[in-house]
């Protein structure tokens, strides 16, 4: 079992950046690969970026390529989303989640957060 506390969301401006951090405890937080998610209103929750149990590779939606940047710290079992160059079209609830390999996929997440809201206002 992974608990997952995603911290850092805000209101910030258009063009503004913000870095969402997500704190695991449970079980050893660097064997699961770290992906994470968002959720606008009315839509389906969708892939943002992942990142290796070992930082070593990462995937990232078209939409956030060049502007976002997955990482992790396992010394403090903690993951991070950096965002940049932010857009009102990225104003979601953002959720971190683990998996057992770097993936894509929403299903293939075994344990999840609650969730962060991220509000860019143009």
């Amino acid at each position: 079992q992974v608990q997952l506390v995603e911290s850092g969301g805000g209101l910030v401006q258009a063009g503004g950046s913000l870095r969402l951090s997500c704190a695991a405890s449970g079980r050893a937080f660097s064997s699961y690969a770290m992906g994470w998610f968002r959720q606008a209103p009315g839509k389906e929750r969708e892939f943002v970026a992942a990142v290796t149990w070992n930082g070593a590779y990462t995937r990232y939606a078209d939409s956030v390529k060049g502007r976002f940047t997955v990482s992790r710290d396992n010394a403090k079992n903690t993951a991070y989303l950096q965002m940049l160059s932010l857009k009102p079209e990225d104003t979601a609830v953002y959720y971190c989640a683990a998996a057992s390999s770097l993936t894509t996929i929403r299903e293939d997440y075994a344990y999840w957060g609650q969730g962060t809201q991220v509000t860019v206002s143009s």
